[in-house]
């Protein structure tokens, strides 16, 4: 019986992760896993994680030097997902610089669109379990539908192209909670699969074997 061979995953170090808890979740999903803090080391991944915790404009700052390597690691096909802020940070644009006077933040634009502040009435920050509902067919969700993923966060993506939408969740409005670009190699949970149980643990095995496909 042949062996599939353990997917080579990075994690990108640039000092807003919660890198413990995202490495150890991807070895139990298999995944071989090395932290970086220099951007040539992901022309060698097959697979790339963009963890997160924090404001969005200082994540892009932070992880300005992996800018160039990241787009083009996308460009070539290579699966990137981004986790939290990570997510957020795969879009172009964030109310939350602007809310919090903070200016301008680019993001990666990997995957059109921005990131709004929930509504007033709704408290923030969404913190807490809630409810994945899948829109459309993804690799990332296999196996997953109706589970419950671990959340914290202020701000949600909308994409430019509804198509982009993998998963919703209900938090007074249905927000994306699983965004992907069109290609479907670059893609991103707004929850924190490492988090999340048996339910984060199916995803981040779904993203290994996206990985080595």
């Amino acid at each position: 019986m042949s062996t599939q061979r353990a997917a080579e995953v990075v994690v990108v170090d640039y000092g807003l992760g919660n890198l413990r808890s995202v490495t150890r979740g991807l070895e139990r999903a298999g995944a071989d896993v090395e932290l970086i803090d220099d951007p040539g080391a992901i022309d060698t991944a097959d697979g790339v994680v963009l963890p997160g915790v924090g404001a969005f404009s200082e994540g892009m700052e932070n992880a300005g030097p992996f800018r160039d390597a990241l787009v083009d690691a996308a460009g070539e096909g290579r699966p990137l997902f981004g986790i939290c802020l990570g997510m957020q940070m795969l879009l172009t644009s964030s109310e939350e610089s602007d809310h919090a006077g903070q200016g301008e933040a680019e993001g990666l634009d990997l995957i059109p669109g921005t990131n709004l502040r929930f509504h007033e009435g709704q408290k923030v920050p969404h913190m807490g379990w809630n409810e994945l509902d899948v829109q459309r067919d993804h690799p990332l969700v296999e196996g997953v539908n109706g589970e419950y993923a671990y959340f914290v966060h202020s701000y949600y993506a909308d994409p430019d192209d509804e198509d982009a939408v993998v998963t919703t969740t209900d938090y007074g409005l249905d927000f994306p909670s699983i965004v992907a670009n069109e290609a479907g190699n670059v893609f991103g949970t707004q929850f924190h699969p490492e988090k999340s149980g048996e339910t984060g643990l199916q995803i981040l095995r779904n993203f290994v074997d996206i990985c080595v496909e």
